[in-house]
């Protein structure tokens, strides 16, 4: 039992497996060659090899099939964040570039998840299980930033939450327009990577931060 790229005729095939995972599956592949707006739930089921009404099993629409795309997106994205950052080893200077990398990678190598999780207008509240897998993501940034944000005197500390909020924006901007694996990916006359790192350094030297600089006391 399973779930198969190419079944018959080129299709996908179903056989007696979980109509979940192939539905997931068939959306990601959707996603990937029409963007998250582009396919209908009956759409997902044809490249599923089943029939249009089989999905109502276990998603109540297309939307609710997005969220749970979206939902396991941001559940691999949290995982792979969490590894870059490592618990700030060997310094939290270091690590928090390392978040930026993979903030890239995941966007050029998942793009598919990548679009699902920002781009198909999915409004996180509408699922607590979407929104406690995209707070997970972004704990890791505002962690990270909490740390760093030791390493100033204490009347000279941005807020932490500020502070991931502009790294985030930095990162998923060069994402979205140069890091992508798709269609949306601009040229670049650099690497995406080198783009991010400088602009990190430009904004963590003007907080007063330095590779070198020691943690405070709180």
């Amino acid at each position: 039992m399973g779930w198969s790229r190419h079944g018959p005729g080129g299709r996908r095939g179903y056989h007696h497996g979980n109509l979940r995972e192939a539905l997931v599956r068939a959306a990601l592949d959707l996603i990937g060659d029409k963007g998250p707006g582009g396919f209908t739930f009956a759409d997902a089921a044809r490249l599923a090899g089943v029939s249009p009404a089989a999905p109502y099993r276990h998603f109540r629409d297309r939307e609710q099939l997005l969220c749970d795309v979206a939902r396991r997106g941001f559940e691999q994205f949290a995982e792979e964040l969490e590894r870059a950052w490592e618990g700030g080893a060997p310094d939290a200077f270091a690590a928090y570039e390392r978040l930026g990398h993979a903030y890239l990678s995941f966007a050029r190598k998942e793009p598919a998840y990548y679009s699902a999780m920002f781009e198909a207008g999915i409004s996180l509240d509408q699922d607590p299980a979407l929104r406690q897998a995209a707070d997970a993501a972004f704990s890791v940034l505002r962690e990270a930033s909490e740390q760093l944000c030791l390493q100033l005197p204490r009347d000279a500390r941005p807020p932490a939450l500020m502070m991931a909020l502009h790294v985030w924006s930095l990162a998923h901007g060069i994402s979205t327009l140069f890091a992508r694996a798709d269609g949306g990916r601009r040229k670049l006359p650099m690497s995406a990577e080198d783009l991010l790192e400088s602009a990190m350094l430009i904004y963590l030297r003007g907080l007063g931060l330095r590779a070198s600089a020691k943690p405070r006391r709180k």
